[in-house]
């Protein structure tokens, strides 16, 4: 619109120069040799022009036929280099589709059409060569790249890489370190060059190296604070015991600037407790818990002051816990303390609730602690032990797929700084199946069994065999076990036995139907019951009534005789004891009327 009204404004002015002209009439007269020359002024004005159009076009032509020569060569250029471009384009797009084949064909036909000084030529050649797997290829053109300015950034990445594939870390960190220097602003050199010096160790130089690439702008101000703490504390740990001082006060800092970082906050915190700046440290671990829970937290926590007992860690323990309300590790912490302190059941109840959230290995292998050191119960034992066979597995450290029992500031696998996760590892089981088959019976204390009670009156034990007439024997039992013989019969026969007295501290015998559904009790030694008084044995004068077919013998007499048949002598408990003290003598194995089988039933 502008040159519209431009142009417009133009002819306008040349409208009215004309008319101003043709309103003021004149002669314009040269003279020049004897020559005269008369025109009007309009007319001498047009044919100026005119003669000055006429020189412009006739200079132009001349000046077009003297450079004719070069714009032909220009042209010749302009259409060589365009040639050139369209096979560097389709070279490029060769090696991205991975046709080598295409790519180096285009490369070479673009490296000769553009004169061999194109670096994005060399690029393509280079990059080639490296899809190839030719090494050798590809390291002679990113060496040639070093000679041009403009390609030496890209050239000196190409023998990264080389190096790289070629597992020579000194070479790769050269080239970094040249790539670093050369552009301070170049991600992958600033985060190779920060990987080697961590994994060689030298960490006051990873240190400047982070800086320097926060001051690039190649990371946030977190992550920057991170990086930095981990470097930190790798270095506190180193000088720990060199210069406990100087390590103090880096993990401090540490822990300042990542208080989630649980190496920094322990190390700090035992660097604390050394100087006996108990307050300070379990201060680091409580901010560190609250952030971030972990089992060496607890631990330390629970020994932050030396020397303190069981009870004392338990305490400190739980007020920990309770900072971080319905944590499975604050839950686990408390029982590893209280199976310490032999507080079994506050132990059980804290790993029934992490076994019903977040079953472990560590949960279930505890449970098997718990029932061995309150119980030994073998059988609980072994069902805890299998179930944590088939648990998930609990959280360890792993970093790009490597998992280690100890924290460490550097991957082993990619050199990367801060790549160790607390984590489940990976194939875990799933939780809720394992919760639907733990048992409620499981997380109770066994059953522990009843004490063997001395009966001091007479027990009326009837005795029903399978013969055509029943025998009745009697026995009048006083503080003594009844020994009777072990036989094997083979019919099941009931006896019924009827108490008439209670046990010794006048208990009440418990309900005739549910002793009846109780298996057999087993034999517990008097002895080792607890409930015989000490001189039961021998009193002299207790008797014990047979059949008629056998005398009466002395009480200690008859012990003696027992003991020496102890091999074929089984005792039984006096709380569930027949009344027939005395040996049978035992059916021939060849009389078809006599029982193979034979089993009690006690009633009371």
């Amino acid at each position: 619109m502008v040159r519209v009204l431009i142009f417009f404004a133009f002819v306008f002015l040349l409208a009215l120069g004309g008319a101003w002209m043709a309103d003021r009439p004149g002669v314009v007269t040269l003279e020049w040799q004897g020559y005269v020359v008369q025109a009007s002024l309009l007319t001498a004005v047009v044919a100026f022009g005119a003669s000055i159009v006429a020189s412009v076009a006739a200079w132009g032509f001349f000046r077009l036929i003297w450079k004719s020569p070069t714009l032909v060569s220009h042209f010749l250029q302009s259409r060589r280099k365009d040639k050139g471009y369209d096979a560097l384009s389709q070279g490029l797009l060769a090696l991205g589709a991975g046709d080598t084949l295409h790519a180096r064909r285009f490369g070479l036909k673009a490296d000769k059409l553009l004169g061999g000084s194109e670096p994005a030529a060399h690029l393509l050649l280079a990059q080639t060569s490296q899809l190839d797997g030719d090494h050798a290829e590809s390291r002679r053109r990113f060496e040639a790249m070093l000679e041009d300015d403009r390609s030496m950034a890209v050239g000196l990445h190409g023998l990264y890489i080389e190096a790289e594939r070629e597992s020579e870390p000194a070479a790769a960190r050269h080239f970094a370190e040249e790539a670093f220097n050369l552009v301070p602003g170049l991600r992958w050199a600033g985060n190779a060059v920060l990987g080697y010096q961590a994994v060689s160790g030298d960490w006051e130089e990873a240190i400047a190296t982070l800086e320097r690439n926060y001051a690039a702008r190649m990371l946030d101000k977190k992550t920057l604070r991170r990086k930095k703490a981990v470097l930190l504390t790798a270095r506190a740990l180193e000088l720990e015991n060199e210069n406990p001082d100087r390590a103090r006060t880096l993990a401090v800092e540490a822990h300042g600037l990542a208080p989630s970082l649980v190496p920094a906050a322990i190390v700090a915190a035992r660097l604390r407790t050394r100087t006996g700046e108990v307050r300070k440290a379990s201060k680091i671990l409580e901010t560190t818990w609250k952030l971030n829970p972990h089992p060496d937290l607890a631990d330390a926590y629970a020994h932050v002051r030396p020397g303190d007992s069981v009870t004392d860690r338990l305490s400190r323990v739980r007020t920990l816990a309770n900072m971080r309300a319905y944590s499975s590790e604050g839950a686990i912490a408390i029982a590893v303390a209280a199976i310490e302190a032999r507080k079994f059941d506050e132990a059980r109840d804290q790993l029934k609730r992490v076994l019903r959230s977040e079953p472990t290995q560590r949960a279930f292998l505890l449970m098997a602690d718990l029932e061995e050191c309150e119980h030994g119960d073998q059988g609980r034992i072994r069902e805890w032990l299998s179930r944590a066979v088939h648990a998930p597995g609990d959280k360890v450290w792993t970093a790009d797929g490597v998992v280690s029992a100890n924290w460490a500031p550097v991957s082993p696998k990619t050199g990367s700084v801060d790549a160790y996760e607390w984590a489940a590892p990976d194939g875990a089981v799933d939780q809720e199946q394992l919760i639907e088959v733990i048992d409620d019976k499981l997380f109770e204390p066994p059953e522990l069994a009843a004490p063997v009670q001395v009966l001091k009156e007479p027990v009326e034990v009837d005795i029903v065999e399978p013969k055509p007439q029943e025998v009745k024997k009697t026995a009048a039992v006083k503080d003594e076990p009844v020994v009777a013989p072990v036989t094997k019969p083979d019919v099941a026969e009931p006896v019924v036995v009827t108490e008439t007295a209670k046990g010794p501290l006048g208990e009440k015998k418990p309900d005739e139907k549910a002793r009846a559904e109780e298996p057999c009790a087993t034999v517990v030694p008097v002895e080792a019951s607890g409930w015989a008084p000490a001189k039961a044995r021998k009193k002299a004068g207790d008797k014990i009534e047979k059949p008629s077919n056998t005398k009466v013998e002395d009480a200690s007499s008859s012990y003696e005789k027992a003991e020496k048949k102890e091999e074929n002598l089984v005792e039984f408990p006096l709380s569930q004891l027949p009344d027939d003290p005395g040996p049978e003598p035992e059916p021939e194995d060849d009389d078809p009327r006599t029982p193979k089988n034979q089993s009690f039933r006690f009633l009371r």
